[in-house]
């Protein structure tokens, strides 16, 4: 009997484990404090891995404005720094909000700098891209960008060079807020 009961605690266990949503994700915001998406249960999310010294920075002015055209319908951009792809994103937290908010006027959520690829790769990322991740394969260099539906869950990956003001990526996300 004791051995049914460790089974099935064990296979209750395996089960949670793998049905946990990335919203569950313990992350951090850009000024340090420990957060998660639950915060943004419902919404949908573009997550994207952000850096300000490379030749897709410009791409803040695009994720600003859409993240401006659709936030009221339930819609947020989220940033996430990067310094795995060149040293692209040197600076520290404090530096990087100031120049987000400054350079580009950024007012969608920022957060804490993490790696999307390699040892180090953070809990969001290996959901995203590892073996048994939603889009399996590392993110190519910053401004990969993912797509989340209201159910938190991935739906679509876009790769750095497809900019925010994208056709296929503003019908994506179009039809996602219309998913309900």
């Amino acid at each position: 009997m004791k051995k049914l009961i460790l089974a099935l605690a064990l296979c209750a266990g395996f089960a949670s484990a793998a049905e946990k949503s990335i919203l569950d994700i313990p992350l951090k915001d850009i000024d340090g404090k420990d957060t998660s998406l639950k915060a943004y249960q419902g919404k949908v999310l573009l997550i994207v891995n952000v850096a300000s010294r490379c030749g897709l920075t410009k791409q803040y002015t695009e994720l600003q404005a859409l993240h401006e055209k659709f936030k009221d319908q339930g819609f947020s951009v989220l940033g996430f720094p990067c310094n795995d792809f060149g040293a692209q994103e040197p600076g520290t937290n404090e530096e990087i909000k100031t120049f987000c908010t400054t350079k580009y006027q950024v007012t969608f959520p920022m957060f804490d700098k993490l790696h999307v690829k390699g040892p180090e790769q953070h809990a969001l990322y290996q959901q995203l891209t590892g073996k048994e991740g939603a889009f399996p394969g590392d993110v190519k260099w910053n401004f990969g960008k993912f797509l989340i539906g209201r159910d938190g869950k991935p739906v679509q990956r876009f790769e750095p060079r497809t900019t925010p003001d994208d056709a296929a990526l503003v019908a994506a996300i179009e039809k996602a807020l219309a998913e309900k």
